[in-house]
């Protein structure tokens, strides 16, 4: 299958102050156009795994990689030297619908490092071939796994991996499994906020995410509605994991963040958020091309160290 590839100006994100951000987005539609969910899903994925193989790098030495099944779920775990006793479950974005062990190796191999945790990814099932509650189902497995014990387990995502690892927590809500888990890691995640107002408005036509593309991925989701598919519809947030989550203002679901963080408060809950003036969707991947990026990524290792502590 043919991909088409168009040059994109170097002025088009000359708005941005970060330079880093800028040539990231360049270089990135180069392999993912802003257009791709007008394609197939198929070719929506052909796109999306050379995008992340173009900004993928190479894993830091000492980490260890071992991929395994639970049942017909593929897992991945990456083992640091030291590693602590706590375990890092991290959730891969791409709306449900792309993306997988490769897409974020890189990013899960650097987590490893950086916290001592040793980390497992998930190949959960996508979208729309497997609606909600799949994917869900599938983290809900590999959680209920690694906890297995009572052995602590921190979860973390970035994109629709964020908004599975606020569900997961949401899940355990109540039950024995809740205790294990000391904390949750959310990164510009979607949580269901309100689409017609707030950053769904200000950012409608951000670079890297825009609120079609949103709606797009909450509707071939088919979850709308659902607390565990839209962690802010959840009727009750009460005892839930201390939470940290990374806000990128150049992005439609900025405001998911902070309204989520509001509910979590409101029910004597812990939680931060970091929020990145010059960042956009997807900025894991600038880590070392932005500053501000590399920043914000440190800050997420650090809160995981805190959580592991």
């Amino acid at each position: 299958m043919d991909l088409i590839v168009k040059d994109v100006p170097e002025t088009k994100y000359a708005q941005l102050q970060d330079t880093g951000i800028r040539d990231f987005l360049i270089a990135g539609e180069l392999f993912y156009p802003p257009e791709a969910i007008n394609f197939t899903v198929a070719q929506q994925r052909l796109y999306y795994d050379s995008y992340c193989a173009h900004f993928r790098k190479s894993r830091p030495f000492g980490v260890g990689v071992e991929d395994f099944q639970l049942g017909s779920i593929a897992c991945r775990r990456y083992t640091p030297q030291a590693a602590n006793a706590t375990k890092l479950l991290y959730l891969h974005g791409g709306g449900f619908v792309v993306g997988g062990l490769e897409s974020h190796d890189d990013i899960c191999a650097e987590l490893a490092a950086g916290t001592d945790l040793e980390t497992v990814a998930v190949q959960y099932r996508l979208a729309p071939e497997n609606p909600f509650p799949a994917a869900l189902e599938d983290c809900w497995t590999v959680l209920q796994h690694m906890t297995a014990g009572g052995l602590p387990v921190i979860v973390a995502g970035d994109s629709a991996g964020g908004n599975l690892a606020a569900a997961l927590c949401l899940k355990a809500q109540g039950l024995k499994l809740r205790e294990a888990i000391k904390g949750q890691v959310l990164i510009y995640p979607g949580l269901g906020g309100d689409t017609t107002k707030g950053s769904y408005l200000t950012q409608v036509s951000a670079p890297g995410l825009s609120t079609a593309d949103v709606l797009y991925y909450r509707d071939i989701y088919q979850g709308h509605g659902h607390p565990l598919a839209e962690p802010l519809k959840a009727e009750s947030h009460v005892g839930l994991p201390p939470a940290f989550l990374v806000a990128a203002a150049l992005d439609p679901l900025s405001d998911d963040c902070e309204a989520y963080a509001s509910k979590l408060k409101a029910c004597g809950v812990a939680a931060e958020v970091r929020h990145e003036p010059d960042l956009v969707h997807a900025f894991l991947r600038a880590r070392h091309m932005s500053i501000a990026a590399a920043r914000s990524f440190a800050e997420i290792i650090a809160a995981i160290r805190r959580f592991a502590a």
